[in-house]
């Protein structure tokens, strides 16, 4: 199994991490495990990034008009499914989705890597375009991220993002127009083609029947067709097959689904810019936060009255109340009221109530005086999961997959004994490292402590079956590997 390529600086490390996450989720749709699709990734990976490395450096010390390439994530997934078609050729097919080994011994496959006037029109069109709008188009029709942060990571000004895509989108359906005039067709296609770029051009324009009738059975014809045609929503699945091929449409909706679970609740935090939140969106927010500030202000309030009967006054319950409001964190969090001089060990007890509570994967408070930090992130009383997190006896293999200067890559996949619909997988970091990204799950970390839980897509593990998902993170001095693995609250072995 190949290594993947070390970035050549802190740009490119960016670059990859989101490079990586849509090769391997193309991956994973491509093979029958997540084993196959992890070293399908790390092949494919090697092999773009060495292209489109080798078209830079030809395009940097060449003359005259770049050669047409594909921006960075269309060219690994093409990467993606070159290495299949590979893997097909050499006997490894078992490893591949039966359906992904049916299309690619098909005519379908052919068309991808024929005649280049053979190829589909969106792929042509794509290659034809200048590399930064080609990537402007992918990321926001395709891999579905907010527009304000794809603006910020081309360099454009925010409020002039939405205009500027439909620029590009206009540029995109005039060189598939051309591609299409391009393309060797017959005399019935060819008698369409005015007629099919009138048509295409207008919101309105209803499509004649014979035209209609001609769509239906010529295969080039629709494809140019919804290439052509800009509204109405078809760009993105028109991009994703015309481009990827098999999977493509599958491909999208992981996308879209991916792109929910950054914004919604399984992330620390939006960014500075607010680029994940439409109006709607924080208000739905702030009206959660102010429900949860109310609810941890009675939850206190409570837990004050409860402590009264113990002989602690009125004045002295008061002063108690807590501030960070920890009582509602988790169950391993410290009692109710600051443990002061004046309160005994029985009182503390009774106010948390929870010694079988405690999950047996916390790690303990690191002498720093601030336990809540590690505990507030994973709270897990016994008792009070909800049935789509049951506990199970589990085994952890922690993978450094690659390490830079100032960065590293690893993949964690968990071996449970019971079924799963639905799991969130903890861990400790010894040295102060950062997670900057993770795949296949969302990621919360509160000081040491990262929690990753699951995707819609991959939410259910079958009895004695794993999960597994992949992070790049930040790393100063040291790199020790993380302890303290726990699922769903159950402590693992490491392995």
């Amino acid at each position: 199994m190949p290594d993947l390529p070390t970035p050549q600086d802190a740009a490119e490390a960016a670059l990859f991490s989101e490079c990586w996450d849509a090769a391997l989720s193309y991956a994973d749709l491509c093979t029958s495990g997540s084993t196959a699709a992890n070293q399908l990734a790390r092949e494919a990976f090697a092999l773009g990034i060495r292209e489109a490395r080798a078209a830079e450096d030809s395009t940097r010390h060449g003359a005259g008009r770049r050669a047409s390439r594909l921006p960075r994530i269309p060219l690994l997934l093409t990467a993606v499914r070159t290495t299949a078609a590979a893997w097909e050729a050499a006997g490894q097919g078992h490893k591949l989705d039966p359906d992904l080994r049916l299309w690619l011994n098909s005519g379908k496959a052919a068309r991808y890597t024929g005649p280049p006037l053979r190829r589909p029109i969106a792929l042509r069109g794509l290659r034809d375009m200048q590399e930064p709008d080609a990537a402007l188009l992918w990321l926001a029709e395709v891999e579905a991220l907010p527009l304000r942060a794809v603006a910020r990571r081309q360099g454009l000004d925010p409020a002039a993002a939405m205009e500027e895509l439909n620029q590009v989108r206009g540029l995109f359906r005039d060189r598939c127009h051309r591609n299409h005039l391009d393309t060797p067709m017959d005399a019935e296609c060819r008698s369409y083609v005015r007629l099919l770029d009138a048509v295409t051009r207008s919101p309105v324009a209803e499509t004649p029947e014979d035209l209609s009738r001609h769509l239906a059975t010529c295969v080039e014809c629709a494809e140019a067709a919804a290439c052509l045609r800009l509204h109405g929503g078809g760009l993105p699945a028109a991009l994703a097959q015309g481009v990827i091929g098999w999977g493509g449409l599958a491909y999208l909706e992981r996308r879209r689904r991916a792109a929910e679970v950054r914004m919604g609740a399984g992330r620390p935090a939006p960014d500075p810019d607010g680029e994940w939140g439409d109006p709607a969106a924080n208000k739905a927010r702030t009206l959660r936060n102010g429900l949860l500030v109310a609810a941890v202000l009675v939850s206190a309030l409570a837990l004050a009255v409860s402590l009264m009967p113990f002989g602690e006054s009125d004045d002295s319950a008061k002063g108690g109340l807590p501030t960070d409001s920890t009582p509602v964190a988790g169950a391993d969090s410290p009692a109710g009221p600051s443990a002061g001089p004046g309160t005994s060990p029985s009182s503390t007890d009774t106010g948390t109530g929870t010694p079988s509570g405690t999950p047996s994967g916390s790690p303990k408070p690191s002498g720093d005086g601030t336990p809540s930090a590690t505990t507030r992130t994973d709270p897990e009383p016994q008792g009070t999961s909800s049935p789509t997190e049951r506990t199970a006896a589990c085994e952890v293999v922690y993978d450094l997959v690659n390490q830079w200067p100032d960065g590293f890559q690893a993949t964690v996949t968990v071996t449970t004994a019971e079924a799963l619909d639905s799991w969130r997988v903890a861990w400790s970091f010894r040295d102060g490292q950062r997670v900057d990204q993770m795949w296949d799950a969302a990621v919360a970390q509160n000081g040491p402590r990262v929690t990753a839980s699951a995707a819609d897509y991959n939410k259910d593990v079958p009895a004695a079956g794993s999960l597994s998902f992949g992070f790049l993170a930040s790393w100063q001095n040291k790199n020790t590997a993380p302890y303290a693995f726990s699922l769903n609250g159950e402590a693992c072995t490491l392995s």
